[in-house]
């Protein structure tokens, strides 16, 4: 199945697998029972000075998630991507973000690290 990005205000599907919020803050003008949230593993969602260098256009979105990166290879969070990859690898896990262009966003930048471990 594997690991996939949609926006936490979209509606629930059937095959969201793990439901994992990816975002440091909790998404504005959502209840926590409308948002069917499995997780919420903060030591994975970027730091707030990274996410807030990022946010005000110091850097490109390369630079960002090669910054992110960095901060994936802390222990707390090695251990939650492998745990994450493990789930990936046998059914369906969907990070959830807030951001407008997920594409764009650590939630990508996320997805690709945990298939790179899952595959």
């Amino acid at each position: 199945m594997g690991v996939r990005v949609r926006r936490i205000y979209e509606a629930p599907e059937p095959d969201d697998g793990l439901r994992v919020l990816v975002d440091r803050l909790w998404p504005r003008g959502l209840a926590k029972d409308a948002a069917h949230v499995d997780e919420w593993p903060k030591a994975l969602t970027p730091s707030t000075g990274l996410r807030r260098w990022y946010h005000a256009g110091e850097g490109s979105f390369e630079e960002f998630a090669e910054r992110y990166e960095a901060e994936l290879a802390a222990p707390e969070a090695v251990v939650l991507l492998d745990r994450l990859a493990t789930v990936a690898a046998d059914g369906a896990v969907t990070l959830l973000t807030s951001a407008k262009s997920p594409e764009r966003s650590h939630a990508s930048v996320l997805a690709r690290v945990l298939r790179s471990r899952a595959g």
